[in-house]
């Protein structure tokens, strides 16, 4: 006997939205009758972050917001959205529905970024992003951003993620001098800044290659609590004027929540 068709729909409805993504479209194989309840908008719309209109309205796809609630969420689960006209990307995590962030290079701040003789903009086939930032040759390499708490996930601890990649034929500066990392929130740092190599030589166990063609290292990390409104600081920095940095490409500064992988 199928018991789910002695609940009223609404209590079915209410029941699969109080586990999580994965389950619902388990749900939907355990009894024909549930196909339509566990697809349904009242279902996903659950699933959705609160304020996923007001992101995705400003964005590149706001066409997205005609679909119905399980496509919305699946496609931002599994591409990336462009937002703040490009200079940010918005992804959900397709098993949990928390947010994931990328800050694009342009919304950084990079000392003499604006100087084409230290720093030049490029674009770049396999990026998210229209432009990325490339190192000519500084001694004072320092880069920063920044974001509000309240834009990621309540009740979630962050990874902070440098990606960037190495321009191996041409870098200068970087192969065995390691870099500070550091992670902050309202300028009170929760640990040490991490000494890490970019060479991924140098730091096999640091530096990780992704599935889209970049690398990453880990800056830090953050809790967000469930009313937290402070502001989260990243920053890279090697201050080191003994000698020149070249071959540096910086795509951005990825948050996400611990334990997820990019694939």
């Amino acid at each position: 006997m199928d018991f789910t068709r002695m609940l009223p729909e609404e209590c079915q409805c209410l029941i699969i939205s109080l586990t999580s993504p994965a389950d619902a479209c388990r749900s939907a194989m355990v009894s024909p009758s549930l196909i339509s309840v566990a697809d349904s908008d009242a279902v996903w719309e659950k699933f959705l972050p609160c304020d996923y209109n007001s992101i995705l309205s400003s964005s590149s796809s706001s066409s997205l917001l005609s679909l119905g609630k399980k496509e919305l969420y699946s496609h931002p689960s599994s591409h990336p959205v462009l937002i703040q006209n490009g200079t940010m990307s918005f992804q959900l995590d397709k098993g949990s529905g928390k947010k994931c962030y990328m800050l694009g290079a342009r919304t950084l701040s990079i000392i003499w970024g604006d100087t084409p003789s230290y720093w030049t903009w490029t674009s770049e086939r396999d990026s998210r992003f229209p432009e990325v930032a490339e190192l000519k040759l500084v001694w004072w390499l320092h880069v920063k951003g920044k974001m509000e708490t309240r834009a990621s996930s309540p009740n979630t601890n962050y990874v902070v993620y440098l990606v960037f990649r190495i321009r191996y034929q041409h870098t200068i500066g970087f192969r065995r001098r390691p870099v500070d990392l550091t992670v902050n929130i309202d300028g009170l740092s929760s640990r040490e800044a991490r000494r890490v190599s970019l060479y991924k030589w140098d730091e096999p166990q640091h530096v990780r290659e992704r599935g889209d063609e970049w690398t990453e290292v880990e800056m830090g990390e953050f809790w967000n609590g469930c009313d937290d409104d402070g502001i989260v600081e990243f920053s890279l920095e090697e201050i080191d004027t003994s000698y020149h940095k070249r071959g540096l490409v910086i795509e951005g500064i990825e948050i996400r929540p611990k334990g997820i992988v990019t694939s």
